[in-house]
């Protein structure tokens, strides 16, 4: 095979694309002696820019809530661009659904935690995340849904 024709994987860049924090309480909430409690969401995204270059976004956003009041909600949106040349078709799916999101998570975690932690709140560890599992899981409900994989 020659050197043009194989596959190649190269992170382009990864960069901070969307981040949004409220705290529609404060500094009431601050007076509060509960911790709160937290529920997170995450969504993964991706586009194609060109013939061999994708956008790959995560999503994750964290509200934290006490009593019934909102502490806070913060919302990040972590991206990367990739360049997946000459990767068999078949494969391209798992690689943006699996890969690209496991190299884009630990920046993502990390701003979302500086950014809590900077609004006067206790920190916030995320766990690890298994992008397999949660990419095997999104095509299982798009062929539920009748719709064919995003990449």
């Amino acid at each position: 095979m020659s050197a043009d024709l194989q596959p190649s994987f190269q992170i382009q860049r990864v960069y901070l694309k969307d981040f949004s924090l409220e705290q529609p309480n404060s500094p009431a909430i601050f007076l509060e002696q509960e911790m709160p409690g937290i529920e997170v969401s995450i969504n993964v995204g991706s586009d194609r820019l060109s013939e061999d270059v994708y956008e790959v976004a995560v999503t994750i956003t964290i509200t934290a809530k006490m009593s019934d009041k909102i502490a806070y909600l913060v919302e990040g949106k972590q991206a990367g661009i990739f360049e997946l040349r000459n990767i068999p078709e078949d494969q391209v799916g798992a690689l943006l659904g699996i890969g690209c999101p496991t190299i884009i998570y630990p920046y993502l975690r990390a701003n979302l935690a500086d950014a809590i932690t900077r609004a006067g709140f206790p920190p916030v560890h995320l766990a690890e995340i298994n992008f397999e599992a949660f990419y095997r899981e999104r095509l299982q409900a798009e062929a539920q849904q009748g719709q064919s994989p995003a990449h």
